[in-house]
C-alpha cells in the first residue's frame, strides 16, 4: 500500500484492496506469534528468569527478592552459579517453578558478618535460619556434607538432575536464523 501511495498512482479500489490485505496480513501474524507461545508453553504474562554467575550476598535481599519473584509466579532457569544467598531460591521458589540445565552449580556454605578489618567471622544463628529456608531434600544433602560451615560445597552435575527438573532448552532458547 505505502509503494501504491508513495507512486502517487493510487485510485480509490488500489488503496482499499491494498488495506484489506494489509489487516489480514497483521491478524494472521498475531495469530501465528499467539500459536508459537501457545505450543512453545512460554506464557506471554511471564518473563523468565536466568540465574548464571551469582555469587551471593546479603540473605535479606535475596529473600525479598525471591518472594517478589514467587508472587509473580516466574519460572526459573539455573543455568550457571548459584551461591551462597543466591540459593535461597530453592526455599522460596515452588519446586515445579525450578529448572536446571547441565551448566547449573549451587555453592552453600554457612553465614558470616564482616568484622574488623573486614574479615569473615561466622554468625551461627543466620547460618541455622538460613539451613531451615531450604526444602528437607536440599537440608539432608546438606547434612550429609557435614552441613553448613566455612567450607564451601557444590550441588551439580547428576546429583543435581536427580534433584530438580532439567529445563526445556528448545522452550527458552530464542532462535535465530
Amino acid at each position: 500500500m505505502r509503494a501504491i501511495v508513495a507512486a502517487g498512482r493510487a485510485d480509490e479500489a488500489q488503496v482499499s484492496s491494498a488495506v484489506k490485505l494489509e489487516g489480514k496480513m497483521t491478524k494472521y501474524l498475531t495469530g501465528a506469534l499467539a500459536a508459537m507461545l501457545w505450543l512453545g508453553g512460554v506464557n506471554a504474562g511471564h518473563a523468565l528468569v536466568r540465574i548464571a554467575d551469582d555469587r551471593g550476598g546479603q540473605i535479606r535481599r535475596y529473600v525479598d527478592r525471591y518472594e517478589r519473584l514467587r508472587a509473580s509466579g516466574q519460572p526459573i532457569i539455573i543455568d550457571g552459579l548459584c551461591a551462597s544467598a543466591c540459593t535461597i531460591v530453592l526455599g522460596t521458589i515452588p519446586h515445579h517453578k525450578i529448572c536446571v540445565t547441565p551448566k547449573a552449580n549451587l555453592a552453600f556454605h554457612g553465614a558470616w558478618d564482616f568484622g574488623a578489618r573486614g574479615r569473615a567471622i561466622p554468625n551461627r544463628l543466620a547460618t541455622e535460619e538460613l539451613f531451615l529456608m531450604y526444602p528437607s531434600l536440599i537440608r539432608r544433602w546438606i547434612a550429609n556434607r557435614g552441613g553448613l560451615s566455612q567450607r564451601t560445597i557444590f550441588l551439580r552435575g547428576r546429583q543435581l538432575a536427580a534433584m530438580y527438573r532439567p529445563c526445556n532448552m528448545a522452550i527458552y532458547t530464542p532462535k535465530h536464523p
